[in-house]
């Protein structure tokens, strides 16, 4: 252990479970993740071959969506066509005006162009839900990829900028039109990346708030037409918007006002051809796996049935989580998992009023925010509703835009509402968990509670090890460097002694130091502020 510590604890585990051609990484998560996909593909094919009259109204929509998604003779016939439309609404494209409503359009259908947007709680009003606008319209995992200078990212910009030539080509563009098309798009993100904030920067809550009106945003960008765009995604009575970044939203309306159509054009083609090369001809897939593989380290791509479960999994995500949680988390599992979150909240009180570097003032109100936490555990208390969404044959992409639309339609119907504290972030089967700083709430999908981690019949000390660790984990991040930030009803609002803030920060920072000094491969070093 002295020697390499790493290799003593994880060596055992290494040796006997190699790395599987399809994955980038393989450990306990993984290895539940791969159960429980294996439980909801045996949902899926039931739904599929259910042609009884009586068969729910989910279970038919589940079944015809898998299996839509599993025929690939159709997709091979259909080749590009399934796209053709929306590549045609591109090409008629001939004013700046026509741009913008193309851009609402496009995000609607679940294609990230441009910018991100949608409700999110105002961060300073916890109870109030307004609009959010985000950077994003990248196609690269950071910002980094594009600006880096060294033979690396180079590297993977090149690949890049090859595949979304050969994209272009397998639509129907000529090797020419591709080639300067590619280069276009690549010129276009760097743009955007040029000005977007960095993972570190982005972890800043303060930094990254700022309110705007109506009066405020159309200020903000003279070029973008902010009540076009709400009046074009068919939400025009939007009060006000939360924009993440401002000098992003700066580039997006010096892009509007000086980017050629021709760019333009390009763009949009590109960020739709890619949203369903996915969910198109072996041409396509081969093609967008090719390059995942630049960024992923996977050899294999994962077989069709795992990709359309993995498909249904996130888009009817509460028809396939109910009918999950019904034959896999029982109502014990439940009870027994809210008793260790409040053992655990109870140690962590401990903990808290035991720390010698934090004042009585702090403590109280950090065992304030510890007593508020709201634990969600297993599944929604609401189910959603898919009465209005319409799953039929016919080219999968379809049924892609529809669940897009279904969901953005409904995202975009809470702006201007009171805070729904019954949402989930996370389908039911998912092996993971999160705390939201917003709604200072600890959730734990019913994918992760299963052995290994969590069986209802199992020991206590295999319950504390393995999802114990978990909880304990998720408690942490209400106390973290942006968690720390957010006080009990979920407002950002400082709730610490100068003297107290400036002891976490110094303490912490003992942290990030010692991290920065680490070297992951050749060159590149651990950036510690992000590992904190």
């Amino acid at each position: 252990p002295c020697v390499d510590f790493y290799k003593y604890t994880c060596g055992g585990w290494m040796k006997n479970n190699p790395l599987p051609a399809a994955f980038s990484r393989w450990g306990s998560f993984e290895e539940l993740g791969e159960g429980n996909q294996a439980a909801l593909t045996t949902i899926l094919q039931a739904a599929s071959t259910n042609t009884s009259a009586s068969r729910s109204a989910n279970v038919q929509k589940l079944g015809t969506y898998y299996s839509n998604c599993m025929d690939s003779a159709a997709a091979e016939r259909a080749g590009a066509d399934p796209i053709k439309p929306e590549l045609h609404r591109i090409s008629e494209i001939d004013s700046r005006e026509d741009v913008q409503e193309e851009i609402a359009h496009l995000q609607m259908i679940g294609v990230n162009v441009l910018f991100g947007f949608g409700s999110t709680q105002d961060q300073k009003n916890s109870t109030s839900v307004i609009g959010g606008a985000f950077q994003g319209g990248t196609g690269l995992p950071d910002r980094d990829y594009y600006l880096k200078t060294d033979a690396a990212s180079q590297e993977i910009r090149k690949n890049y900028v090859a595949h979304i030539g050969r994209l272009f080509q397998l639509a129907g563009s000529s090797a020419a039109e591709a080639t300067a098309d590619a280069d276009r798009v690549m010129a276009f993100e760097t743009a955007l990346a040029g000005s977007e904030k960095t993972r570190i920067e982005l972890r800043d809550p303060e930094a990254n708030y700022h309110l705007r009106t109506a009066a405020q945003l159309a200020s903000m960008t003279p070029n973008f037409s902010w009540k076009k765009y709400f009046s074009d995604l068919g939400a025009p009575a939007i009060p006000a918007v939360d924009v993440q970044n401002i000098e992003f939203f700066s580039t997006v309306d010096s892009l509007m006002a000086k980017a050629p159509l021709s760019d333009w054009k390009a763009y949009l083609r590109y960020k739709t051809i890619n949203n369903a090369a996915g969910s198109l001809s072996s041409a396509f897939v081969n093609e967008n796996f090719a390059f995942s593989k630049t960024l992923s380290g996977a050899k294999e791509m994962l077989p069709r049935y795992k990709r359309c479960t993995r498909a249904a999994d996130g888009g009817l995500r509460d028809a396939l989580g109910q009918a999950y949680v019904e034959k896999n988390f029982p109502a014990t599992a439940k009870t027994r998992a809210l008793a260790m979150v409040h053992n655990l909240e109870s140690v962590l009180k401990d903990r808290i009023n035991a720390l010698t570097w934090m004042s009585d003032a702090t403590k109280k109100q950090a065992v304030v925010k510890l007593a508020a936490f709201t634990e969600k555990i297993g599944y929604p208390d609401k189910w959603r509703d898919y009465s209005s969404l319409d799953i039929k044959k016919g080219p999968f992409v379809d049924n892609l835009y529809a669940i897009n639309v279904y969901e953005n339609k409904r995202d975009l119907a809470m702006i201007g509402k009171p805070v729904d504290r019954t949402q989930w972030g996370m389908t039911p089967p998912t092996v993971n968990a999160y705390y939201n700083p917003s709604m200072n709430e600890i959730v734990f999908p019913a994918g992760i509670m299963q052995p290994p981690f969590f069986s209802p019949t199992a020991d206590d000390a295999v319950n504390y090890g393995g999802m114990g660790s978990v909880i304990g984990h998720e408690m942490s991040h209400g106390f973290d460097d942006q968690g720390a930030q957010y006080d009990p009803q979920g407002n950002l609002k400082n709730w610490w002694t100068d003297a107290d803030l400036a002891a976490f920060k110094q303490k912490t920072g003992l942290v990030s130091d010692q991290f920065d000094s680490y070297t992951v491969l050749d060159s590149i070093h651990v950036q510690g502020k992000l590992t904190l």
